[in-house]
């Protein structure tokens, strides 16, 4: 049983995921939790060293299945090295992306079956499920333009998708919050920056231990 609570951030490209998860982790320290922000895959050195062959952009060779299944042993092993240690003694993990994205993206978008990268990935968390998820929805044609406007942003394999791709991971995801309401919630992405992180914010609030 674990002590801290595991709350994972999800959404499709450009949903400002990453800037809202940041923005989470310095409102929990502020009011005195202990916050652990980490990332998917990544966050631990081994985690990284695969991040770097899922999304390096010249990987258009690579096949979805081999794709689910470095995506479930990096989510193995920053499982076990960062989000369990944490969780133990008593942290708050806030993990921009986890199980949900490949279920949208691998199980759902790539065509190889929801179910299906949901068993691969059983093998790897061992029933590990987050307390709460937050699902940023946003219209992939609007998460697309975020992403062109920042320069500075990492671009991977998955950006260079098409416009049907990424509709397709929008609809993964709106299937998974229909499967898992009491776990998953939505909030609306395409507000303005300041409106989404108090949206996520509240949800947070409501679910966290007493002071």
């Amino acid at each position: 049983m674990t002590k801290g609570l595991f709350i994972t951030i999800e959404g499709p490209e450009g949903a400002g995921k990453s800037t809202v998860a940041a923005m989470i982790a310095e409102h929990l320290i502020k009011s005195g939790y202990d916050a652990v922000l980490t990332r998917e895959p990544g966050g631990i050195d081994i985690a990284e060293q695969i991040r770097k062959v899922i999304l390096k952009p010249e990987n258009t060779a690579m096949d979805p299945r081999t794709e689910a299944l470095l995506y479930a042993a990096a989510r193995r092993q920053h499982l076990i090295e960062k989000v369990m240690p944490a969780l133990k003694r008593g942290s708050i993990v806030i993990c921009d992306r986890f199980i949900d994205s490949s279920l949208a993206y691998q199980g759902h978008a790539r065509g190889l079956g929801i179910h299906e990268v949901y068993n691969i990935n059983e093998f790897a968390i061992e029933s590990m499920m987050p307390n709460l998820t937050i699902y940023f929805d946003i219209e992939p044609q609007k998460g697309l333009k975020r992403i062109a406007k920042h320069k500075d942003r990492e671009v991977n394999r998955l950006d260079l998708e098409e416009l049907s791709f990424h509709s397709k991971v929008r609809e993964g995801y709106l299937i998974l919050l229909k499967q898992f309401p009491e776990r998953i919630k939505k909030v609306d992405a395409s507000l303005e920056l300041e409106d989404v992180f108090h949206s996520a914010k509240g949800i947070i609030d409501s679910i966290l231990p007493l002071k």
